[in-house]
């Protein structure tokens, strides 16, 4: 037995949690959005061991979204969300694929963005334990893969160490779709036999200043496309890095902000310009980085929902 299941004990946010469903008319097919704050702080509960519930714990699907177009879900996860009735949703997961849920499912927000977070991760895993050990079933939704930078994999160990049944549901994760919406193949013949996906988090070096930890010599490498994720606020420092090992300032880069979505946008420039491109033209998170001699394709091969949505130079 996991040492989750040792360590139970009940969150007195779960009768919280039944209450609120109660107080909101719960029978009457009323929605219960419940964001965490109203869950009170999740159960700091691996305390005194506590013995294992009588119950059979309940069952979690991890879940991708996809990049944000609910058209763009699987066909299994569009099925599972029409029946499902507890959904811990995160930052990314677009309110169109939200309305797939059943009137009466509950939702509770566990998103975190760039300096905002509702919850740490820890506390969301304690949090997806807690229910599913209170007999719980429910869907832990992700934007595009859980297990392509969503942390799924920490919350599948967690729930494996727990003893709670679980399954997976891929998703599209971002890279896809922007490269096949903006007319960027992430791997061509004749351009990129390489594909790389790697983050791009800012943090501060030891003398105070933004860096971000990367193996640049393998990012600078030619005839690959790099796609970087949660990179935008990083876009200077991941510039000055790949020109400073060697990549020509001139490779083809651009931006996908949104992708997938209507508001779509493409900025496409070079190693070099793509910084100040994204400051003049106001790019937002979620924008994914593309760099690589794939990026020049977007002219030829742009669909006509990334040609309309707003491309720049």
């Amino acid at each position: 037995m996991g040492a989750w299941r040792q360590n139970w004990a009940p969150w007195p946010g779960l009768t919280q949690f039944k209450e609120a469903r109660r107080g909101a008319g719960q029978d009457a097919g009323i929605p219960v959005e419940l964001p965490v704050s109203d869950l009170r702080e999740p159960l700091q509960f691996l305390k005194a061991p506590a013995p294992a519930p009588a119950f059979a714990p309940g069952h979690v699907t991890l879940m991708g979204a996809g990049p944000g177009d609910p058209d763009l879900l699987t066909v299994k996860a569009a099925r599972i969300l029409a029946q499902a009735k507890l959904v811990l949703y995160d930052q990314l997961v677009d309110m169109a694929i939200l309305n797939l849920l059943p009137a009466d499912a509950d939702r509770v927000f566990v998103g975190k963005a760039a300096g905002r977070h509702s919850l740490k991760q820890d506390a969301i895993i304690e949090l997806m334990l807690q229910l599913a050990l209170a007999g719980r079933s429910l869907v832990r939704l992700k934007g595009g893969d859980p297990y392509i930078f969503g942390r799924g994999g920490e919350e599948a160990q967690a729930l494996v160490q727990a003893g709670v049944p679980f399954e997976v549901i891929p998703g599209i994760s971002a890279a896809q779709a922007a490269g096949a919406l903006a007319g960027m193949p992430l791997t061509h013949r004749d351009h990129a036999q390489t594909l790389i996906w790697t983050t791009g988090h800012l943090r501060e070096d030891g003398q105070g200043e933004p860096s971000v930890d990367l193996d640049w010599d393998l990012l600078a490498r030619p005839r690959q496309t790099v796609a970087i994720y949660m990179g935008l606020g990083a876009l200077p420092v991941i510039s000055r890095e790949l020109i400073a090992q060697g990549r020509s300032p001139d490779t083809p880069a651009a931006l996908i902000e949104r992708a997938s979505r209507p508001e779509m946008r493409t900025v496409v420039g070079t190693l070099q310009s793509l910084p100040s491109l994204a400051l003049t033209e106001g790019v937002k998170s979620p924008a994914l980085i593309l760099i690589g001699d794939v990026v020049m394709l977007h002219h030829a091969l742009a669909t006509p929902v990334s040609a309309g949505a707003g491309v720049s130079r």
